[in-house]
């Protein structure tokens, strides 16, 4: 059994190797909606509200009690402190009570494992690009219980969080990445010139895997001040679409660049942005034209649940790892390359 409870989601998942029996959710984010971003206090206060009759719905879908498992995975981390406690709060209450091994797993390498419940069990090498309003991650995995190298992630804002921010530019509503990526679709990607940062001279070759989208989000806001400084109605589904090409191009084009210098042929892209329709359409051409297979999981298995947690508890416990202590923290800063908490 898995319990993700990292950001707005509280999710419960019971798998059984690579198959998915149970897969209950429950968010709060229409209580964040007017606040235009997670609001970490209410987060916490939802997953306290949500974590038993979420428990109660993977029972009744998988037809399997706790007592019922062979072990409880739990996010311990990367996440924001307060939601992760709860969530860790209660995998040690029910591995206590029911006297089963707990394992505390990394975030960022559920949403790697959880592709396997998908498409089967992966290759020995693959590179994951892991896209969300908080992470933005390319990686390469030789193993995904022992050996994951960080090769990259943004250094100012998470590609999701850019999709937030300028969709309250264009005056669209929050969570802005599907917002943008419907108005877009009726836009001209190449209207508007938006920079891709670090993708030229000296910061590609500091920056080979990294991100930046801090200055694209300042760019568009520019963009739109001038226009409304000339007295002029800007195309919002122009800026939207030339904004989503910036960030996809820019994802799909390192993401590929780290397949073919480390000799992998199998990408999995994760976390919520995945479901973007132009960032589908450039990592499935690019990928094509390279060589490389594309693994995405369906959307329901891209954002944060309880399956990809309870996804790679099922590989650590496969695998024979030793279980966390019952003493293990909630670790916001959790990095990568752990993927199971002491």
């Amino acid at each position: 059994m898995g319990i993700e409870s990292s950001c707005d989601e509280t999710g419960v998942g019971i798998v059984r190797g690579t198959e998915l029996l149970a897969h209950a959710l429950s968010s709060s984010m229409e209580q964040h909606v007017r606040f235009g971003g997670v609001v970490p206090e209410v987060a916490s206060r939802a997953h306290l509200e949500a974590m038993v009759p979420t428990l109660e719905q993977a029972y009744a879908e998988s037809g399997i009690r706790v007592q019922d498992v062979d072990a409880i995975a739990v996010t311990s981390g990367p996440g924001l402190t307060g939601a992760l406690l709860v969530g860790v709060a209660a995998a040690k209450a029910l591995a206590l009570a029911h006297d089963k091994p707990l394992y505390g797993v990394n975030h960022l390498a559920a949403h790697v494992a959880v592709d396997q419940l998908e498409h089967g069990r992966f290759g020995e090498r693959v590179a994951a690009l892991l896209v969300s309003g908080g992470h933005t991650e390319l990686l390469l995995v030789d193993d995904i219980v022992t050996d994951i190298t960080l090769l990259g992630q943004t250094i100012d804002d998470a590609a999701g969080e850019a999709f937030d921010k300028v969709a309250r530019l264009l005056d669209l509503p929050y969570p802005g990445g599907p917002h943008i990526d419907r108005v877009a679709r009726d836009g001209d990607p190449s209207a508007i010139a938006f920079p891709r940062g670090l993708t030229t001279g000296r910061d590609v070759e500091k920056h080979r895997y990294d991100f930046s989208f801090s200055g694209l989000k300042s760019a568009v806001a520019r963009h739109v001040q001038h226009e409304q400084r000339m007295g002029r109605t800007f195309d919002v589904a122009d800026v939207a679409a030339s904004f989503q090409d910036a960030v996809c191009d820019v994802l799909t084009k390192k993401a590929i660049a780290a397949c073919r210098d480390h000799d992998v042929d199998t990408l999995i892209i994760g976390g919520g942005v995945a479901a973007n329709a132009r960032l589908r359409h450039f990592a499935m051409e690019r990928a094509a034209k390279a060589g490389i297979e594309v693994r995405i999981p369906r959307l329901g298995l891209c954002t944060d649940n309880g399956a990809m947690v309870a996804a790679l508890g099922a590989e650590v416990v496969r695998r024979g790892v030793a279980p966390s202590s019952l003493d293990l923290p909630a670790d916001s800063g959790m990095p990568v390359t752990q993927v199971v908490a002491a």
